[in-house]
C-alpha cells in the first residue's frame, strides 16, 4: 500500500520504518532538501539520528504532488504550530479521498486539538474519519524496532481498526478507543507536566518529589479533560498515564529536558532565548493556563509552569508555593 507521511522529522521516519517493515511503501514528503537527500540516497536520516541506517524502501520527496499521488493513506506528522498550514496546502493538493492519520501531538496557537484543526480544513469527501495515532513513544526508540504500544483514536471504530492493522507488528501494537477528546488532551496535556518533571530533576529535588509531580499531574490532567468530555479509563491508559510517564521520565523527551535546562538555572529566560528545538510543553502550558482560567478549572501545576515561562517566575519558588498551597484532600 503507498502510504503518504507529511514530514521528514524523527517520529515520521520512525513510522515510515514501521511501514516499511509491514511491507507498505511510504513516501515521506519534506520541505528541507538535505533530509530529502539523506534519506534517498544514504538511507539515514542523519538531522534526527546519525549515522543509523533507516530500511531502504523508505523513500522521500519534495514534490507534493508526487507523495499524494495514488497514496492510500496520508499520515500529518509536522510540528503543532505548522499544522493549520499544512492541512490547508493538503486541502488543495488531494485529488481523491484518503485515509487520514494524525500523528502530531499537542494544541494549535489558537487553543484548538489537532483534530479540530484537521478536520475544519480538509473536506469531508477528500477524508475518511480521522484517525489519530497517538501514545507513549519516542521516535529514537521505534526507529530501534524497541517494544512500542500506542492507541489508534477515532470516532470511527471501524476507521480506527484499520489503521490499528496497517501499523501493528511484533515490536509495535497499536489499540483502538474512541475518546478522541479525552486522548488529545491527554497526550499535549502531558508534555506541561513533563516540563515540570524536568524542572524538579534539574533543581536537584529527588525522586520522591518526581513521584508527587507525576501523580498530582495525572489527577490535574484527569480533571481537565474531563470537564471538556474526556473519560476517565482514558487517563488511566496509554494516552494518559502511559504517555505521562515516558514523557516525564525519559531524557529522550524534549519537554522533559528543556524542564531539567530551566531548572539547573533555576530561571526560563536563557533557554527560552536559545532553544532552537520543538517543545510542545511551552505552547500547551498557555493553552491549558487560557482554558483553565475560562473555564474556572484548577491546573495549579500548569499554572506554575505557565508563571515559569510566561512571566519570569523563579521555578524554585513556584515550586515552594505549591507546596504551601492550603491542604485538602487527595
Amino acid at each position: 500500500m503507498k502510504i503518504a507521511i507529511i514530514g521528514t522529522g524523527a517520529w515520521a521516519t520512525a513510522l515510515a520504518q514501521v511501514l516499511s517493515d509491514n511491507g507498505h511503501s511510504p513516501l515521506m514528503y519534506g520541505i528541507e532538501a538535505s533530509q530529502v537527500e539523506d534519506i534517498n540516497h544514504f538511507h539515514r536520516n542523519g538531522a534526527y539520528f546519525g549515522p543509523l541506517v533507516i530500511h531502504p524502501s523508505i523513500k522521500a520527496t519534495s514534490d507534493l504532488s508526487l507523495a499524494l499521488k495514488e497514496a492510500k493513506v496520508v499520515i500529518l506528522c509536522v510540528p503543532s504550530g505548522a499544522m493549520s498550514k499544512v492541512c490547508l496546502t493538503l486541502n488543495e493538493a488531494l485529488d481523491h479521498r484518503v485515509t487520514l492519520v494524525n500523528a502530531t501531538k499537542g494544541f494549535t496557537d489558537k487553543n484548538e486539538r489537532m483534530s479540530t484543526i484537521i478536520k475544519s480544513s480538509i473536506n469531508r469527501e477528500k477524508r475518511y474519519p480521522l484517525v489519530s495515532l497517538i501514545g507513549p513513544s519516542h521516535a529514537e526508540e521505534v526507529i530501534q524496532r524497541h517494544l512500542t504500544a500506542i492507541t489508534a483514536t477515532s470516532k470511527s471504530k471501524r476507521r480506527a481498526a484499520i489503521v490499528a492493522t496497517i501499523f501493528s507488528n511484533p515490536y509495535f501494537r497499536v489499540y483502538i478507543q474512541k475518546d478522541e477528546v479525552g486522548a488529545e488532551i491527554g497526550v499535549a496535556m502531558k508534555n506541561a507536566i513533563a516540563i515540570a518533571s524536568g524542572i524538579i530533576e534539574g533543581l536537584g529535588l529527588g525522586d520522591n518529589a518526581r513521584a508527587a509531580l507525576v501523580t498530582r499531574g495525572l489527577s490535574e490532567m484527569t480533571i481537565f479533560g474531563r470537564h471538556f468530555g474526556g473519560k476517565l479509563k482514558t487517563y488511566l491508559g496509554l494516552t494518559g498515564l502511559g504517555d505521562l510517564i515516558v514523557t516525564c521520565y525519559s531524557f529522550h523527551s524534549r519537554n522533559f529536558k528543556a524542564g531539567l535546562a530551566i531548572g539547573k538555572a533555576d530561571d526560563a529566560t536563557n533557554f527560552l532565548a536559545t532553544n532552537k528545538t520543538t517543545v510542545e510543553g511551552i505552547r500547551a502550558a498557555k493553552t491549558i493556563y487560557e482554558l483553565a482560567l475560562k473555564h474556572h478549572i484548577d491546573t495549579p501545576i500548569v499554572n506554575a509552569v505557565y508563571a515559569v515561562l510566561y512571566e519570569g517566575a523563579q521555578p524554585s519558588i513556584m515550586i515552594n508555593k505549591l507546596m504551601q498551597r492550603p491542604l485538602k484532600e487527595e
